[in-house]
């Protein structure tokens, strides 16, 4: 190599090195810490949960709503530093496509708009954290999470619980047989629900009653501790009020078996209050959560005492487990396919209550 070429060389070299220590640090070398968030729907959920626990996230950040309420969008904008080009409406929702500062889009609207708005979301190139129930048929389950694979895209749902210390606490007593082997859970959750004419109460948009909004707590409750599906569902419906409960269920009771053979005594209603609870029951001891499934204050006990764990914001919780899924490419623990397994077990719930008779769970194909 001649002087000349290999002073030029050199002099390039250490231009280069120079202006690099001057240039700002690219995305690529410089991993993404936070995933960024939109809202999809701004009810009560959003409101007074969601919105508050996306301020308490380590790994989420609320950048972006979606909402059919105009009047909405400044409240929002202004209590949240919400940009202008981050806000969105149900028709132009699909433009998401474009905006590269929003990663998932939450679904918090009613139960019959899952579907149709986790597809265009992930078509939009999102990936999607959808409220439970997941969606108001196993086949529109199905089709949200076919939209996902479809598109690379992460499907999680809402099953907070799953993130809640008690609630893990609970899952290893059972799972280590610390009483024993496990040989039944009576599970319930239930409310006494107002306003007639809310879409809770319309069988179009909410697929069903109490079973749908509460109710599968109790499903969840009895799946997650055992960690088996159920094989065969007895399920009855009671109605105090036929007129306002004429399109979905108010009261509904079942059992139902495990392959281990567990049985499970749940039941659910939008007639009462003070069912917020499950208990297990062992060859040697029991252990439960009373109140279960609240948004705080879970309290439990066990045959050894009680049950005393920290207090957490489960949403907050909930939101850091995807965006850490996000960030590290892995599937969530409450995937489109563990919201599947639900909207299996409650068709066999109505499938049940309309026979008459003992239904066989199905399983996933």
């Amino acid at each position: 190599m001649s002087l000349d070429r290999r002073t030029f060389i050199e002099s390039s070299a250490a231009l280069s090195a120079i202006a690099t220590l001057g240039a700002p640090h690219t995305s690529a070398a410089e991993p993404k810490s936070t995933v960024n968030f939109a809202l999809v729907g701004l009810g009560s959920l959003s409101t007074n949960q969601i919105a508050p626990a996306l301020q308490k996230t380590e790994r989420a950040k609320l950048v972006g709503i979606v909402t059919g309420t105009p009047a909405k969008e400044k409240i929002w904008q202004d209590k949240y530093g919400i940009e202008q080009k981050n806000i969105y409406n149900y028709d132009n929702f699909d433009k998401l496509v474009d905006n590269d500062d929003i990663d998932v889009v939450y679904i918090v609207l009613p139960n019959s708009m899952h579907k149709e708005f986790t597809i265009r979301g992930a078509a939009a190139g999102k990936h999607v954290l959808c409220e439970k129930p997941m969606a108001n048929s196993s086949a529109d389950c199905q089709a949200m999470i076919d939209a996902c694979h479809q598109h690379k895209r992460k499907l999680a749902v809402g099953y907070r619980c799953q993130f809640e210390p008690h609630h893990l606490h609970c899952r290893e007593l059972a799972r280590s047989q610390a009483f024993g082997a496990l040989k039944a859970i009576e599970a319930g959750f239930g409310f006494k629900i107002g306003d007639p004419n809310q879409w809770r109460l319309k069988a179009n948009m909410a697929g069903g009653g109490a079973l749908m909004d509460v109710g599968i707590y109790a499903l969840q409750a009895c799946r997650f501790l055992t960690g088996e599906e159920p094989v065969a569902i007895t399920a009855q419906e009671t109605k105090t009020d036929p007129q306002k409960f004429a399109q979905v269920d108010e009261t509904i009771t079942w059992t139902m078996t495990t392959p281990s053979g567990v049985n499970c005594y749940c039941s659910t209603s939008y007639a009462f209050s003070g069912i917020n609870r499950f208990n297990a029951y062992a060859e040697n001891g029991q252990f439960g959560l009373n109140p279960a499934y609240s948004y705080e204050g879970i309290q439990g006990s066990s045959s050894k005492g009680p049950i005393k764990l920290p207090q957490i914001d489960q949403f907050a919780t909930e939101m850091d487990d995807f965006a850490k899924c996000i960030l590290e490419d892995h599937p969530s623990r409450v995937s489109g396919e563990e919201g599947l397994r639900d909207l299996l077990a409650i068709e066999a719930i109505y499938q049940s209550i309309r026979s008459g008779q003992r239904v066989n769970v199905k399983r996933i194909a």
